[in-house]
């Protein structure tokens, strides 16, 4: 009989989980895995032995064979459903008997079409279990936190000394496949009273996991890693892990001398897997400070960079951000003429957007690594989500944080136009709020000697601008610090300026962009998303010789800054076709307010 809790085996123990019930079953018996877990009250030998061969192989925790056991997958059969969990349960224990083994009720994600109904689906199988007598709680495999905190409460509500562990299916990039960054869920769910240890397991093997540890620096957290073995092979519609078991116990060795004091593994391990990944740990020592020091090394030999940009905003300035394009084409000369003349202009930065309204240009990232680098000006280049998948978009942001550009504006970006749609695709892996908060969490474990500071555009001509705000203030809980905004041609975007600045905590650059003559003022208000030309203003173009056209714009300009001027930090000018003269004509006069 096992005398410690788990919570006391582990305060000076490395607790070794079993490896994969689903595909071990499968290749052990030459079967599918569609609930193995019927194989409970079918034959329950077959279970038995596969728990026997885990714990001879040097495991001190086994998982019921009771993943997918739960009403959708039985049909909503509750008798079937007690049955199955009550022998899997029964099954555990027995085999656990007398040998030193901790028994884990294991429930993976419910899936329902009633979302309504899925806490209480969850609460039905914890229900089971703990009339047989569980103590201890494995949820492992979920792609998000809903329903875990809740139904972990749920459990110590019945068994205050009831362990619970809480695992995600972290896929190489970070995310899961609803979407959710791991990341935040694991430093989340960490918090919660009621859960014991949270980790990840299945869908990466190990090195991936021992880079996603290392990556966001997760010590302190009392964590649970269950890798695959490696990644699968499928040939005649079986599937093969191809990984040997000496890497994986190689690989599970680092992860302890991590600091993971939870180890165990999950689709592709079997019984060998364990037997050496038990081997290994026996030998070590559990050394948490190890990676620690290493790291703090290496981020010591960082300079700090001073953000003079960001200085001058919290300092109370009214600063003025210009956007110029990038060229459509390799000859950049006209573009590095202009922003030179922009930046002997004296403006705080400038902005590139990243091939607006999904046309290709030279690159925006690119762009700023240059004018950093030759022309010594602060640069705000934009990043699109549309693009990129998440790893391309690290490594952008890697490069652009090692080239000193410490500013980004992060959009969700134009959706491709259907007529090109058959030969070019769009990558949306996230949105805008979804890539802040990935930002804000690189600014915590490898941006923190010289964080970026992440800005936002802001939609002022939105038809239902309160949508707007609400997105803001998301966007500003994951990490945006300030607002570009959409330019004020109309009354309605004046309002909205004054709205948004007595609603969000962030700093507003009003957007501003010269009209040029009646028909550019038409195109804007009839083909470019987030902007309205007001009717007046239309009307004023009517019939104007393209000189009379630059005053009107000049003067238009100069009013729009001088209305926005006490709802704003400063002015984001937007440069119409490449005409810098005209943009430091309305510097200097809007410096004159």
């Amino acid at each position: 009989m096992i005398k410690l809790t788990v919570k006391e085996y582990l305060s000076n123990n490395v607790l070794l989980f079993d490896g994969s019930m689903g595909t071990y079953f499968a290749m052990k018996y030459k079967s599918g895995i569609e609930k193995c877990e019927l194989a409970n009250i079918n034959n329950e030998k077959l279970v038995y032995d596969i728990h026997r061969e885990y714990i001879e192989a040097g495991c001190k925790a086994i998982k019921t064979n009771t993943f997918a056991a739960n009403m959708p997958e039985m049909d909503y059969d509750e008798s079937l459903l007690e049955k199955v969990i009550t022998k899997g349960y029964e099954i555990a224990t027995e085999t656990a008997k007398d040998r030193g083994v901790f028994v884990f009720a294991d429930i993976g994600p419910i899936q329902s079409t009633n979302d309504d109904e899925v806490l209480g689906l969850y609460k039905k199988n914890v229900d089971i279990f703990i009339s047989l007598g569980a103590q201890n709680f494995l949820f492992e495999t979920f792609s998000s936190e809903e329903n875990l905190k809740e139904i972990a409460a749920y459990i110590k509500e019945k068994n205050k000394n009831a362990y619970i562990i809480t695992s995600f299916a972290i896929q190489p990039d970070g995310y899961t496949r609803s979407g959710s960054f791991g990341y935040d869920m694991i430093k989340d769910i960490s918090k919660d009273e009621n859960i014991d240890a949270v980790g990840m397991n299945c869908v990466s093997g190990p090195r991936h996991m021992m880079q996603f540890l290392k990556q966001y620096k997760l010590k302190g957290i009392n964590l649970s890693v269950m890798p695959n073995a490696g990644y699968p092979t499928v040939i005649n519609n079986r599937t093969f892990f191809e990984s040997s078991p000496e890497y994986f116990a190689l690989e599970a060795e680092d992860i302890v001398n991590y600091g993971v004091k939870i180890i165990g593994g999950c689709c592709g391990t079997t019984p060998e897997y364990i037997r050496l990944v038990n081997e290994r740990i026996e030998k070590i020592s559990h050394n948490e400070g190890e990676s620690e020091s290493k790291n703090e090394k290496e981020v010591s030999a960082i300079e700090k960079r001073r953000n003079f940009f960001k200085e001058k905003l919290e300092r109370g300035e009214k600063v003025i951000a210009v956007e110029l394009d990038s060229p459509l084409t390799s000859d950049i000369s006209k573009f590095m003429t202009g922003a030179k003349m922009l930046r002997d202009k004296g403006i705080d930065i400038m902005t590139i957007a990243d091939c607006p309204i999904a046309k290709a240009r030279v690159d925006s990232s690119l762009l700023a690594c240059k004018l950093k680098r030759e022309l010594d000006m602060d640069i705000l280049p934009h990043i699109t989500c549309r693009d990129r998948n998440i790893n391309a978009t690290k490594a952008l942001l890697l490069g652009l944080n090692a080239e000193g550009v410490d500013n980004v504006l992060v959009v969700t970006g134009d959706p491709i136009p259907t007529a090109e749609r058959s030969e070019v695709k769009s990558v949306f892996n996230f949105n805008s709020r979804m890539l802040a908060k990935y930002i804000s969490t690189l600014n915590e474990t490898v941006f923190e000697v010289n964080n970026m500071t992440i800005y936002g555009a802001l939609n002022i001509n939105a038809v239902n601008f309160d949508v707007q705000l609400r997105i803001a203030e998301e966007k500003e809980k994951n990490g945006i610090y300030a607002f570009l905004t959409q330019p004020v041609l109309t009354k309605e975007g004046l309002e909205n300026i004054k709205k948004a600045k007595s609603v969000l905590k962030g700093k507003i650059l009003g957007g501003i962009i010269p009209v040029l003559n009646y028909r550019n003022a038409c195109f804007m208000d009839s083909e470019i998303a987030g902007i309205k030309v007001d009717k007046k203003i239309l009307e004023l173009y009517k019939d104007k010789t393209p000189e009379e056209g630059r005053e009107l714009a000049v003067k238009i300009s100069v009013e729009i800054a001088k209305e926005i001027k006490d709802y704003c930090d400063g002015y984001y000018l937007m440069t119409p076709f490449g005409k810098t003269d005209l943009m430091c004509e309305i510097i200097d006069k809007i410096r004159e307010l």
